[in-house]
């Protein structure tokens, strides 16, 4: 566990990694740049400097856990990415202060992400970042819940490669919500806990209503970074049916898709 003496302060911007998570962060952030030739590893720390001072300053992030951004947080998300397909298509449910959505961006730069958040000062602050991080070309942010942006609403997504969460919802709750965001045949991976098990076992009918097939309990991570990730893996089977919600998703800053598409029609 890193000590608080031992976290680096945030200079220029940037929070570096604390030295025993030297090799971790350049294994995960470092193996490509991305599409505009930034290094990822100076990205990850740009990303966690905003995490250490205005995530905390708008109260996305405690400050307790400042100390600990790297190991539980940064890196706890990002190793999740060796589980994404090349290129995914990948919605993040709840993305909150990005964690685990932003992450994978960072460490899969193969992959376009959208980060669904619900709350205007999270969804504002996301915006912020990505457009400070210059990855908006292939992140976007949507103010909605997820019911909001499932099959047959307004402001529809389209259907995710992959659909991540958490610390969002018990899986049998969260499940009704990100399986309908993901194609036949995609996934929903949730990061979870110790409990990891448990919840697959109690959620395992309304898994099988939901159209959820082969629920898994993985560990990401191992050998990488002090304690694995605990991951539970659902693939999509038969399109289940969207629950809740009637309300379009809206582009933070714009309308609705719906209603610039409304917009743009010729009249006459």
């Amino acid at each position: 566990m890193t000590a608080e003496h031992d976290l680096p302060a945030v200079q220029d911007g940037r929070l570096r990694e604390p030295p025993d998570l030297a090799v971790a962060v350049r294994t995960v952030f470092g193996s490509d740049e991305d599409d505009d030739g930034a290094d990822g590893v100076d990205l990850a720390r740009r990303y966690a400097g905003h995490l250490a001072t205005t995530a905390v300053e708008r109260g996305l992030v405690g400050p307790r856990e400042v100390p600990r951004l790297w190991e539980r947080h940064v890196l706890n998300c990002a190793v999740v990415g060796e589980l994404l397909p090349p290129a995914a298509l990948v919605v993040d449910v709840g993305s909150g202060a990005g964690l685990p959505g932003l992450c994978l961006a960072l460490a899969r730069p193969d992959a376009t992400v959208v980060l669904v958040e619900p709350l205007e000062r999270r969804a504002t602050w996301l915006v912020e970042v990505v457009e400070d991080l210059g990855i908006g070309r292939r992140v976007r942010v949507v103010r909605a819940r997820a019911e909001e942006v499932a099959p047959g609403r307004p402001g529809a997504l389209p259907a995710a490669d992959v659909v991540t969460a958490r610390a969002v919802a018990p899986l049998d709750r969260l499940a009704g919500w990100c399986l309908p965001l993901a194609r036949r045949g995609g996934q929903l991976l949730a990061l979870k806990g110790r409990s990891a098990a448990e919840e697959v076992e109690a959620a395992r009918s309304a898994l099988a209503r939901l159209g959820g097939l082969d629920p898994r309990v993985l560990k990401v991570g191992t050998g990488l970074v002090p304690v694995p990730t605990t991951v539970v893996s659902v693939t999509v089977g038969a399109a289940p049916h969207p629950v809740g919600g009637a309300r379009g998703g809206e582009d933070v800053g714009g309308r609705s898709r719906a209603a610039r598409q409304r917009a743009r029609k010729p009249r006459g």
